[in-house]
């Protein structure tokens, strides 16, 4: 038996701030990026090292998957970004869940005309991101 996890296993949900989220329909991949900025602190007595501080942390969540008719998460995310209002997001995987709130930074649709309607997400973290067990 196997430790690994399996992509297909996390699922991305969205939803209003204030209430509960849903699993976002026809998503493919998603990438939770976690940044922390550097304060280089380097003095004579760092022995010709670079030396850091943590400083201020950020994340985003990128994620891409198919269109849906009537995906309710997704007109969730139309309506959040057309009114530039923050959204709620959830990701669980391996009995972590990670919860925050984000602003929609980049949200375009494809409509080739050889393959499936598909759309593109960038969710900016703002505030904190928070890890509970799940």
């Amino acid at each position: 038996m196997s430790n690994k996890l399996a992509g297909i296993d996390v699922l991305l949900k969205t939803g209003a701030v204030s209430g509960s989220t849903t699993v976002l329909g026809g998503q493919t991949g998603a990438t939770l990026n976690r940044s922390t900025n550097m304060i280089e602190v380097t003095s004579k007595d760092g022995e010709g090292w670079q030396e850091n501080l943590a400083g201020i942390k950020s994340w985003s969540i990128d994620c891409d998957g198919f269109l849906v008719n009537n995906d309710s998460a997704l007109e969730e995310l139309e309506d959040a970004w057309l009114e530039g209002t923050e959204i709620a997001v959830d990701i669980s995987y391996a009995g972590k869940q990670y919860t925050g709130n984000v602003l929609i930074s980049d949200f375009p649709n494809e409509f080739p005309v050889d393959d499936a309607v598909t759309f593109s997400l960038s969710l900016t973290g703002t505030g904190k991101l928070v890890k509970n067990p799940s």
